[in-house]
């Protein structure tokens, strides 16, 4: 697929009667219609979101799954990606990690009043981008107005839905012990992409955020190894440590890390050194954890890495049977420390 900064140029915005959203945009009249004809609708056009209703009529036969974010990311844009593209590669991969191959998104807006439209045609293009770049079609949505200083610029909602890829058996319930624990990609680099503008940072080189969609990958795995792959989990807020304690309490077992294995791009572990953060505790939108047999491990990670979006991809743990509930990790000097569930939020609204 052509890169972004080529679509964008081939989605050239319309003339808008108007240049930013006003709360007539939300009135369900004239300027609503406009916004939706002009914007929405033309370019995410699709057989199923033409007809313009209420909702979408979809086929499945089989088991589908289905889930639905919210997203209230600030700044809107962000280095590497903004929120229309994370809405839409949220929702794929929550989608994708319970096995399925998503197919159909809803798209929800809250506008506020204010918003230039120049933005909203750019997040739009993002979302169309993205889009095409997972396989998905936008089959239905809404769109809302509030007052201005009763948003923040833009919140999305989206919902999505796909039927579960016929060899996936993903359940925390298959979970046992000496399963290995891959981590797809190098991890914590959305957080600090997101905290470094936030915060006005500066650093040698852009730390981009890893947004991307993980759901062809995830289908390739279950394609080639089918039930040996237990569990996949993206680690998005509260990062690795977050989602490993959740898994490792809710299974009643325990895991051992490697903390030398963790792959973490050496600009972002500077990063978390000079802010005195954890890299397993930082978000990531590009990421997924794979709970698999120890048999296809190596076969697992040598298939990642052929691909862009996964080249760091590693076997950072194991399940163990002992210590149950908790995670531990292992540092160079052959020391062992608790990894605790977080506490609060690092960093607010990072999704």
């Amino acid at each position: 697929m052509k890169n972004k900064s080529l679509f964008k140029l081939q989605c050239p915005a319309p003339k808008f009667d108007f240049d930013i959203i006003t709360l007539a945009h939300g009135s369900g009249g004239l300027l609503t219609n406009k916004l939706l004809e002009s914007g929405v609708f033309d370019l995410l056009k699709n057989e199923k979101l033409d007809k313009h209703h209420d909702g979408a009529m979809l086929e499945f036969n089989g088991p589908v799954a289905f889930s639905t974010d919210s997203f209230v990311v600030s700044p809107i844009v962000f280095p590497g990606g903004d929120i229309g593209e994370l809405a839409v590669n949220g929702t794929v991969n929550d989608v994708a990690m319970c096995g399925a191959i998503p197919q159909y998104l809803s798209l929800g807006f809250i506008l506020e009043e204010g918003l230039p439209i120049s933005q909203f045609w750019d997040i739009l293009v993002s979302i169309k981008y993205a889009a095409e770049k997972a396989g998905v079609q936008i089959v239905t949505g809404d769109t809302k107005v509030v007052d201005k200083g009763k948003g923040d610029k833009i919140f999305i909602n989206t919902t999505g839905i796909g039927p579960v890829h016929l060899k996936a058996n993903i359940d925390i319930a298959n979970i046992k012990a000496g399963d290995k624990i891959i981590a797809s990609n190098s991890i914590a680099t959305h957080g600090i992409a997101i905290l470094s503008v936030r915060e006005g940072l500066e650093f040698e080189t852009s730390i981009e955020s890893d947004t991307c969609n993980l759901n062809h990958l995830t289908a390739e795995l279950l394609d080639k190894f089918g039930e040996k792959i237990h569990l996949f989990r993206d680690p998005t807020r509260g990062g690795v440590a977050a989602t490993l304690n959740e898994i490792s309490k809710e299974r009643n077992m325990g895991i051992l890390l490697n903390n030398g294995a963790i792959p973490v791009e050496n600009q972002v572990k500077a990063a978390c050194e000079i802010l005195g953060l954890d890299p397993l505790y930082a978000a990531n939108e590009g990421v997924f954890m794979a709970f698999v047999s120890a048999d296809v491990a190596d076969k697992t990670v040598e298939m990642l890495h052929r691909h862009p979006e996964s080249a760091n991809a590693a076997i950072i743990g194991t399940v163990v049977d002992g210590h149950h509930g908790k995670v531990l990790i292992t540092n160079q000097m052959g020391g062992t420390r608790v990894v605790h569930m977080p506490v609060g939020e690092q960093l607010p609204r990072i999704c």
